[in-house]
């Protein structure tokens, strides 16, 4: 069986994530794609009325061929949404997690 190519189906899932948000004048979703050195963001800057909004919902990176997920705001759980489209639990690391709880995950502990 092929490896799947995780860069490919990152960025994909955060592509899904930013079309999702709704559009508005005031406030954008960014992609940031860093594929030297494997790092994956999905930025929302802008504004809200006078408030100035910066968030960072999703960061995802690669490291040693394993997803690690940084951070994950989203409502399904990108976990999830890796496995279902076939990337194996063992190679998804909850780096949002702390060290000692992520052997109760069912994930990777590193």
């Amino acid at each position: 069986m092929d490896r799947l190519n995780y860069r490919e189906l990152i960025q994909t899932v955060i592509q899904q994530h930013a079309n999702e948000y709704p559009p508005n004048n005031e406030i954008q979703a960014n992609l940031l794609f860093d594929e030297r050195r494997d790092r994956y963001l999905l930025l929302y800057i802008g504004w809200r009325g006078e408030e100035r909004f910066h968030g960072c919902p999703i960061h995802i990176d690669l490291i040693d061929g394993k997803i690690w997920i940084q951070q994950d705001f989203t409502e399904e759980g990108l976990a999830q949404q890796l496995v279902e489209l076939g990337v194996p639990k063992s190679d998804i690391i909850l780096g949002f997690r702390a060290p000692y709880v992520r052997q109760f995950t069912g994930f990777a502990v590193a």
